[in-house]
């Protein structure tokens, strides 16, 4: 018998209405971020941000379970948000959930995505 399991749960979510004042500042992202990694229970293992001129912020956060990663345009209100968990023991809306409140979004379009279907092959060992 063969059982199908992912591999991790993938949330992409399309953030709108977000405050701009936050989504412009590269210190306060990055420190939204590193709380929702927290949050759900993630274990930090790198992080990276870029502030662009004129405006808006791109950056990781690179966990043992995956990632979270984000790209804003705060001139139009608008956050790209990925949160990429592999495993059981983390839930990725925990953080996805974490970061729409803290950027104030207005309204979401949240996809999740479940990654690396792996087949497994079952045997059944009857005993006497």
């Amino acid at each position: 018998m063969e059982k199908t399991h992912a591999l991790g749960r993938h949330i992409l979510c399309e953030a709108y209405g977000c405050d701009p004042e936050v989504l412009n500042d590269r210190k306060m992202v990055e420190k939204i971020m590193v709380e929702a990694a927290l949050e759900c229970g993630a274990e930090i293992r790198e992080v990276a941000f870029h502030q662009f001129s004129p405006q808006g912020v791109s950056g990781v956060v690179v966990i043992s379970e995956s990632h979270l990663a984000i790209h804003t345009w705060p001139e139009l209100g608008y956050a790209a948000i990925d949160v990429f968990t592999c495993g059981h023991r983390v839930d990725p809306w925990d953080a996805c959930n974490y970061l729409i409140d803290n950027f104030k979004a207005e309204r979401t379009k949240t996809t999740e995505i479940e990654r690396g279907f792996v087949q497994r092959t079952v045997v059944a060992v009857e005993s006497a």
